[in-house]
């Protein structure tokens, strides 16, 4: 499967979340082998603030594999993540981050600061703009439905 081929099952999710009222952003984890291994969406509304997308694949992948080091692995999201998402992906030791739209309120992964350019210790491989123009109107459809 190809970048966009992942980013379209991100897409799905996130478009599961828009019509939960959440933010549509979704994600999804795939290990070595090409298998996808975690997913996730927004559930902020449904539980609490930490609920974003990525840290819900996270916590799916890290189960799937027994370890929360997910080396090897590429998340797919359809929003560049934000401080909270990457510092998760940092802790979890994803390999690789690709993401649809910037976030030019929070992204961390260069709209508003690059964490990964900070001296943490953690490295991962950043693609952006993948399948850009659906997750961009996506979201613009979600908040032009709310405002």
């Amino acid at each position: 499967m190809s970048h966009e081929d992942y980013m379209l099952e991100a897409l799905k999710l996130a478009q599961e979340a828009a019509e939960c009222g959440e933010t549509p952003v979704g994600a999804v984890i795939v290990d070595e082998s090409g298998a996808i291994i975690g997913r996730g969406r927004n559930r902020t509304e449904e539980r609490d603030a930490t609920c974003h997308a990525e840290l819900e694949a996270i916590r799916e992948a890290s189960k799937a594999r027994g370890d929360f080091r997910l080396t090897g692995c590429t998340l797919y999201v359809t929003m560049e993540p934000c401080p909270m998402c990457a510092g998760g992906c940092m802790n979890s030791r994803v390999s690789r981050i690709v993401y649809g739209a910037k976030d030019a309120r929070a992204g961390s992964l260069g709209s508003v600061i690059n964490l990964y350019m900070e001296r943490y210790g953690a490295r991962a491989e950043i693609t952006g703009g993948v399948c850009e123009e659906e997750c961009k109107k996506l979201l613009s459809g979600f908040f032009k439905g709310i405002r």
